[in-house]
């Protein structure tokens, strides 16, 4: 596509297409901050839904970090809009103590947990964010310059389950946050930012303008800065998002491979909570980004002190490898987890608890 066809506005075919797999949800969420992107996600939800004399209910959510003066006034004019749209409208506010580091992470998580918060008192299983190509590509840079593996280049799918630990805390066991699970769809996600924007202007509907956006303190903004240039040598959004697709087929290969490999290497202690035994020269034969997720899916399960961190991963796998070839005894802990090499087999279990008391 052009850069003339970049800019054309999103026709009503175009957003039916978009929004159509939703049609049987019962509600839908739309996070909208009142920048270009999230505006023109609510307006072109809103022309879709109107467009059926049966569909899901919308709610547009605001949230309102308080990190800006103007916010609370963004906020009342995402509502006004909302409501000449005919779209019900909440504003959340972040309220507390706010970190001096890692700020936009931390508002990131409390925005995704306010948001699926809202979905669960709404009755609607998928929260909609105007997540598009731009960031996608921006996404994809951010993950090469932090090192990642295939499953992080991969950068994002239209389709996420939120976590549940971003669900409330009154929904706590199991059972119910499955029962209550809240999906992130990203219905914009193959569409450049000029088409969002143009589709504003033939409409005349005006947006936010969020300085944060072009802050060179945080990375975004700086990765947002190199695009130019490096579209200019071939390496521009769509080049970028379309790595990421390829990314997330050669991830979805090798799960599968795990999946099998699960069978051969395991005994069937996969199935319960206790410790899982694999055979180690089993394992070591196997191709090693698959090895690799063997070990760190054991993990994931019996560890419980939050995400594995590729890297660690790496390491302990490396150690793994080389003990079981010189037929050495290993013990060591990762996130939680206790994994021992031992008689030609690897067991992995949940670590007793750190002792509180020093040395």
């Amino acid at each position: 596509m052009s850069a003339a066809e970049d800019a054309t506005p999103i026709s009503a075919a175009e957003a039916a297409a978009l929004f159509d797999d939703l049609r049987s949800a019962p509600a839908l969420v739309i996070a909208v901050s009142g920048g270009p992107d999230s505006t023109a996600l609510l307006v072109l939800a809103a022309r879709w839904r109107a467009g059926h004399k049966r569909g899901p209910a919308l709610l547009a959510v605001t949230v309102d970090h308080g990190l800006r003066p103007e916010s609370a006034r963004e906020a009342r004019a995402v509502k006004r809009l909302a409501t000449q749209l005919g779209v019900r409208h909440r504003t959340l506010r972040w309220t507390g103590d706010k970190p001096v580091t890692g700020l936009q992470e931390e508002a990131r998580r409390v925005r995704y947990q306010l948001l699926a918060a809202a979905a669960r008192g709404a009755g609607a299983p998928y929260v909609l964010t105007a997540h598009t190509l731009d960031d996608q590509a921006e996404t994809v840079l951010l993950r090469m310059a932090r090192g990642s593996g295939v499953s992080g280049l991969g950068a994002m799918a239209r389709q996420t389950l939120l976590p549940p630990t971003l669900l409330p805390t009154s929904t706590a066991d199991d059972a119910t946050r499955k029962s209550g699970a809240v999906v992130l769809v990203r219905p914009l996600l193959e569409l450049p930012k000029k088409r969002l924007v143009a589709t504003l202007a033939t409409m005349g509907i005006t947006f936010v303008d969020d300085p944060s956006n072009r802050d060179p303190r945080f990375t975004r903004p700086r990765l947002r800065a190199l695009m130019p240039a490096l579209a200019d040598e071939g390496l521009d959004a769509r080049r970028l998002a379309l790595l990421a697709r390829r990314m997330r087929r050669v991830d979805a290969t090798i799960e599968a491979a795990v999946d099998a490999a699960i069978d051969v290497v395991s005994d069937g202690t996969w199935s319960g909570c206790g410790p899982i035994t694999i055979d180690a020269e089993k394992w070591r034969r196997l191709p090693a980004e698959v090895s690799l997720r063997v070990l760190g899916r054991a993990i994931d399960r019996l560890g419980k002190e939050g995400p594995l961190k590729l890297g660690k991963l790496e390491v302990l796998y490396a150690a793994l490898a080389a003990a079981g070839a010189d037929k050495i005894r290993l013990r060591r802990t990762l996130a939680g987890a206790l994994v021992t090499l031992s008689g030609g087999r690897i067991v992995v279990e949940s670590a007793p608890p750190r002792s509180s008391k020093p040395a």
